[in-house]
């Protein structure tokens, strides 16, 4: 399985979006500061993931959440989350 995945900042509440075919050692990695894009926001919390059964699924599924539509989409999937106190 490939995974991508959401980890938001706990220190900021930064997200970042990866993809991994290991996820419980990729989250690891994140919160160890192996990871020098991610180092100065440590620690880290998995907030959404997604499993897919190839490489190239889950590199096509990554690009479009990093997109301005697919940030649209994730905010409107976690809104409960994200922003739990908005009146809308």
């Amino acid at each position: 399985m490939f995974y991508v995945y959401i980890l938001q900042s706990q220190k900021n509440n930064q997200l970042y979006i990866g993809r991994t075919d290991d996820l419980r050692r990729r989250f690891s990695e994140h919160n160890q500061g192996l990871n020098t894009s991610t180092k100065p926001f440590v620690p880290w919390k998995l907030i959404y993931y997604e499993a897919c059964l190839n490489r190239s699924d889950s590199i096509r599924r990554e690009k479009y959440l990093k997109s301005s539509q697919g940030t649209r989409l994730i905010k409107r999937r976690l809104k409960n989350y994200l922003y739990p106190f908005k009146v809308v």
